[in-house]
């Protein structure tokens, strides 16, 4: 059996596992919720980030956080789709990383998220980071690895 060379899992940084946010949907904090809902339905997401005009990272905006905010005692009080804007609803408590985030770090806070933020020291806006890359990264590893022992 030949062997295979280990992955340098703990060489990755946030910069090699993310997508970048020129293949990100968004919104900006100006958007009413009608335009975030459209987004979202169209991109087939559960939530997107908010940025403000220039590009610098303030939140996330979800479908379930958007149908709160417009569920009424009886009804979806619909017309608040064109009324209220993105900021006054989104997350702005969310966790982000850093493109030099180091693979344990990028683990660790994905646990919780569907996908965790990535922004520069500046809060620009870099792009997303999704549990995917980090498990398809990780099973490699483990797979390698578990090759490499026997």
């Amino acid at each position: 059996m030949k062997s295979v060379e280990p992955i340098e899992l703990f060489d990755l940084d946030a910069e090699n596992l993310m997508i970048p946010s020129d293949k990100v949907a968004h919104v900006q904090v100006g958007n009413p919720l009608e335009h975030a809902l459209l987004v979202l339905v169209k991109s087939g997401y559960s939530a997107v980030p908010v940025l403000d005009n220039s590009f610098k990272f303030k939140g996330i905006i979800g479908k379930t956080l958007i149908l709160n905010r417009i569920l009424g005692l009886e009804r979806f009080e619909m017309e608040k789709l064109s009324e209220v804007k993105v900021s006054e609803v989104m997350n702005a408590e969310i966790p982000c990383l850093n493109k030099r985030d180091n693979f344990l770090t990028c683990l660790k806070t994905v646990i919780n998220y569907p996908f965790v933020c990535v922004i520069d020291e500046e809060g620009f806006f870099e792009g997303i980071l999704t549990r995917r890359p980090i498990l398809k990264q990780l099973n490699k590893y483990l797979h390698v690895n578990k090759h490499n022992q026997s």
